[in-house]
């Protein structure tokens, strides 16, 4: 067993830049680098793309991903584990062995199913959102249970070079490692916890190395035109030291990992997960040197007898349209404009409003500051069963035009389909995992 290993995350959700990933694995010298590259509408969506087509539903990044970093896996021995299978993992591991074969390659992959577990929802389960039964939300379009450490482990006991999951819990891709390399008992909820809190930290890859936390008046980050993502040098007690690649850019401080801790955390002392439900009341951060972040603390209770289910219904079309006015009175142009748009149709609508980008979009007038802009920009946005009727908003926003008010230009108009997700909670002795293994 070893005394340290080190993991990085080289992307915190789907749409993730590439090259943070590319310069982990070839600079880091990682024992594991994960791609957390899911989330609740993510595999929504591409439960979606599979049922158009059985091939698809991986992430849709996965084969640039892939392309680039295949190489420096396997030439630097670095295990790769990551949720990029989305709602087809099957389907991505084979394109992951296509792109070996192509590149003269050869790598062993393990996949891990079971977090689909659409066959087996009635549709009378109460969501956990709405306390409403499933089939009141409309059609069901996906059903994934947030699988834990369970679920990867065996895959890790295997000499896999890349794990594939789908629906994984976020601080699971990385609490697993650690209990394979370190031999931690499951049932040591102290160490799940203090685990789960380094996973955590790591699982949105940019945010704790300064994106989301930069302000450039009040919290000034540099370099982010080079962000780098983090990395993680992890003790067998637990504790670890985070940092990131020397010349990447971004900062790692105390500041910016209490942020991450605390994201998304409603309770700090009952955060739940598939593994345990970890308690970060007793986290504590020192700072070592620049860029270098020691973690210790975190502890944890039994782990939940229930896993969390994502369920992906069709919500209905959105139509839009957009139109900006300029100069004097710009403000009172497009507030008429929305007045008349909103007169001539909000009626036949389940929901319909009217943004003013840049002055009232995102607190409403309540809150915003009504002065006299130069500009604006008039949004009209509607929701709806039927696509044909989403589309009649862009088009009136369209006609605006000609039929006033004055001085409108820069019209678009666009629909698209809505997927909703609620979530609900099933007994875990009812969702199975299986492994997987293709080479090529």
């Amino acid at each position: 067993m070893k005394e340290k290993i080190r993991i990085g995350c080289g992307a915190g959700f789907s749409g993730d830049r590439i090259e943070p990933a590319l310069i982990l694995c070839e600079k880091g010298n990682l024992d594991y680098l994960v791609l957390e590259c899911l989330a609740e509408r993510t595999i929504a969506l591409a439960q979606k793309r599979k049922k158009l087509d059985p091939n698809k539903g991986y992430d849709v990044l996965l084969e640039r991903r892939i392309e680039g970093l295949l190489p420096l896996l396997l030439r630097n021995k670095t295990r790769l584990i990551t949720n990029m299978g989305a709602a087809n993992p099957i389907e991505g591991a084979k394109k992951i062995i296509e792109i070996a074969r192509n590149q003269g390659l050869k790598v062993k992959v393990a996949v891990i199913l079971g977090d689909d577990v659409f066959d087996r929802i009635s549709g009378e389960e109460l969501s956990m959102e709405g306390k409403k039964p499933l089939s009141s939300y409309g059609k069901l379009v996906s059903a994934n249970a947030y699988l834990g450490i369970d679920a990867i482990l065996p895959a890790l006991q295997t000499d896999a070079n890349i794990i594939l999951t789908g629906r994984v819990a976020d601080p699971s891709l990385f609490l697993a490692p650690m209990i394979n390399e370190f031999g931690w008992n499951p049932t040591d909820f102290d160490l799940m916890g203090k685990g789960t809190v380094i996973g955590h930290l790591l699982e949105c890859a940019g945010q704790i190395t300064g994106g989301y936390f930069a302000d450039p008046v009040s919290k000034p980050i540099p370099d982010m035109h080079i962000l780098g993502h983090p990395m993680v040098d992890i003790n067998r007690d637990g504790s670890g030291v985070i940092s990131k690649v020397h010349e990447t850019g971004g900062a790692i401080t105390v500041q910016t990992a209490k942020e991450q801790l605390l994201y998304e955390v409603i309770d700090p002392g009952k955060y739940y997960t598939p593994d345990v439900v970890a308690d970060f009341r007793s986290v504590r951060f020192q700072e070592l040197g620049k860029n270098q972040i020691q973690v210790n603390g975190g502890s944890g209770n039994p782990k939940p007898e229930t896993l969390k289910v994502s369920i992906g219904y069709e919500a209905g079309y959105i139509g839009e349209g957009e139109i900006s006015y300029a100069g004097a009175n710009a403000k009172e142009r497009a507030k008429l404009a929305g007045e008349i748009i909103e007169k001539r149709i909000a009626d036949r609508f389940e929901e319909f409003r009217i943004d003013y980008i840049g002055l009232s979009s995102l607190h409403g007038t309540t809150l915003s500051y009504e002065s006299e802009p130069y500009e604006i920009r008039l949004r009209i946005a509607a929701k709806t069963k039927d696509q044909s009727l989403a589309q009649l908003v862009g088009e009136e926003v369209e006609a605006l035009y000609t039929n006033g008010p004055a001085g409108g230009g820069g019209a678009r108009k666009y629909v698209h389909e809505v997927i909703g997700v609620v979530s609900i909670l099933m007994d875990r002795n009812l969702i199975k995992s299986t492994v997987q293994i293709l080479e090529s």
